[in-house]
C-alpha cells in the first residue's frame, strides 16, 4: 500500500522537476553561445517617443516620476491616463505641467469614467494613439524610476527592424532574501531567452514597442499581466521581443510579507491566463524556439504547480497507510522508499519554510525558492478556479512611500 503513492508522488515530483533541469541547461548554452551577440545595433538611433503613463491614485509620487521622465532628457509625448483616482493625482499632473510647460513636446490626458483596472487603461490609451502611430511608446509605472539615460538606451534595440519590443530591468529596492533570488533566476531567464529568440514575459514598468507591431485586439481587458500580453501579441506577429540587460529602472517590493505574496499571486494569474490562452497560437509550428520557450514557461506557471499537488497528496496518502497499517517491515522494498521519501520530504519542508520566511539555507537557497514560488502559483490556479480576477488591486502604499526617498 505504501509503494503505489511512494511512486506516484516520485512521478510527480520528476515531471514538475526535469523541464526546469531542461531549461537551465538550455539557458547556459543560449548564454554561453549568444551573450556577446546581444547586442543594440544602433549607437544614435533616434525616433519619435510616447510615453505612456497609467496612474491611479498616485498623488504621492507623481511629480517625482514626471521629474525622472524629463531627466531622461530625450525628446517625449506624455500620454497619461487615469484610471478615475479618488485623490488629487490629475490636479498635481495639471499643476506640474503648469510650471514645466515645456518638459513634453506633446501633452495627452486622458481620464477614464470608472476605474476598470490597468490593462482596459492601457488598451483605452492605444486605441487613442493609435496603431499605425508614429514612432515608438513606452510604458511605464508611476513608481518606477528609470535610470538616466534608460530611454535612450532602449531605443537603440529598434535599429534593428526585426525588434518588436524591448523592456528593462529592474533594480529593486526592499526586497527580501526570497525575493531577490526570485527575481535574479526569472531576469537571467528572460536574457537567455532573449539571446536566442524571444522571451514572452517583460516588465511593464519600463517596456517599448513598436505600436504597428502589436495587435491591441490581442489584449484581454478583464486579466491584468498588460505587460506579458503586450509581449507575447508582438511575438507571434512575428517581431523579437527582448530583454536589455544595461536599461535599469528602480522600483520598491512591499515592505510586508503579505503584500509580496499578494503582489505575487496577483501577477502569477495574468501570466497562467495568458499562458492558457495564448498557448496554441504562440507554440505553433512557425513560431520556431519560440514556441519551446513558451511550452516550457506553461510548464513553469502551470504544469509544474499541479504536478507538485499531486505529489504533495500522494505524500499524504502514503503516510495515511503508515498510520492505519504501521511502518514497513524493514529490508522491504515499501520500506526503503518510505525511508528514502521521509528524509526528501523532510528537506523540502524545511528549505520550503526558511524560504517563505525569507531566511537563506545557503546553496539550497534556489530550492526553497523553487518551492515557495510552486506554493503561490497554486494558490492562484485555486484563486482563478474560484472565479475570481485579480485584475484590479489595492494599491501598496508602502511602496510609493518608500521610492519617494529613492534617488536615481
Amino acid at each position: 500500500m505504501v509503494v503505489v503513492p511512494a511512486i506516484i508522488e516520485g512521478a510527480a515530483l520528476s515531471v514538475a522537476l526535469v523541464p526546469f533541469v531542461l531549461h537551465r541547461w538550455d539557458m547556459y548554452r543560449w548564454d554561453r553561445d549568444h551573450r556577446n551577440a546581444h547586442v543594440p545595433k544602433g549607437n544614435d538611433h533616434a525616433e519619435p517617443l510616447t510615453v505612456l503613463l497609467p496612474v491611479w491614485n498616485e498623488a504621492r509620487i507623481i511629480e517625482k516620476k514626471l521629474d525622472n521622465l524629463v531627466q531622461q532628457n530625450v525628446p517625449v509625448r506624455l500620454l497619461l491616463i487615469d484610471s478615475a483616482s479618488t485623490d488629487d493625482t490629475v490636479e498635481r499632473v495639471e499643476a506640474w505641467l503648469n510650471t514645466h510647460p515645456e518638459a513634453f513636446l506633446e501633452v495627452d490626458l486622458l481620464r477614464m469614467e470608472t476605474r476598470q483596472g490597468k490593462t482596459p487603461a492601457v488598451v483605452k490609451a492605444l486605441k487613442h494613439l493609435g496603431q499605425h502611430a508614429e514612432g515608438l511608446v513606452c510604458m511605464t509605472d508611476a513608481d518606477a524610476l528609470l535610470e538616466r539615460g534608460c530611454l535612450r538606451r532602449m531605443m537603440q534595440w529598434f535599429a534593428d527592424p526585426m525588434v518588436g519590443a524591448v523592456g528593462a530591468v529592474p533594480k529593486r529596492e526592499g526586497a527580501r532574501h526570497d525575493e531577490t533570488m526570485h527575481r535574479t533566476a526569472w531576469e537571467a531567464m528572460r536574457l537567455a531567452e532573449s539571446m536566442v529568440d524571444s522571451t514572452p514575459f517583460l516588465e511593464g514598468s519600463c517596456m517599448m514597442w513598436r505600436p504597428s507591431c502589436l495587435a491591441i485586439d490581442d489584449l484581454n481587458p478583464s486579466a491584468n499581466a498588460d505587460d506579458a500580453q503586450i509581449a507575447t501579441s508582438i511575438r507571434c506577429r512575428g517581431w523579437r521581443t527582448l530583454t536589455d540587460p544595461l536599461a535599469h529602472f528602480v522600483d520598491a517590493a512591499p515592505s510586508t510579507l503579505e503584500g509580496q505574496r499578494r503582489q505575487k499571486i496577483r501577477r502569477a494569474q495574468g501570466l497562467q491566463r495568458l499562458l492558457t490562452r495564448e498557448r496554441k497560437r504562440a507554440t505553433a509550428r512557425g513560431q520556431g524556439l519560440f514556441g519551446r520557450i513558451f511550452r516550457r514557461q506553461h510548464h513553469f506557471h502551470i504544469i509544474a504547480p499541479l504536478a507538485l499537488t499531486i505529489a504533495t497528496a500522494s505524500a499524504v496518502l502514503r503516510w495515511g497507510f503508515i498510520a492505519l497499517y504501521g511502518w514497513p517491515a524493514t529490508f522491504t522494498l515499501a520500506n526503503s522508499l518510505h525511508l528514502g521519501f521521509t528524509v526528501l520530504e523532510l528537506i523540502s519542508a524545511a528549505l520550503w519554510w526558511r524560504s517563505r520566511q525569507g531566511k537563506s539555507s545557503g546553496p539550497l537557497s534556489l530550492v526553497g525558492q523553487w518551492f515557495a514560488s510552486m506554493e503561490l502559483l497554486g494558490r492562484s490556479l485555486i484563486t482563478t478556479a474560484r472565479g475570481r480576477s485579480l485584475h484590479q488591486w489595492e494599491q501598496h502604499t508602502d511602496v510609493r512611500e518608500h521610492m519617494l526617498d529613492v534617488e536615481v
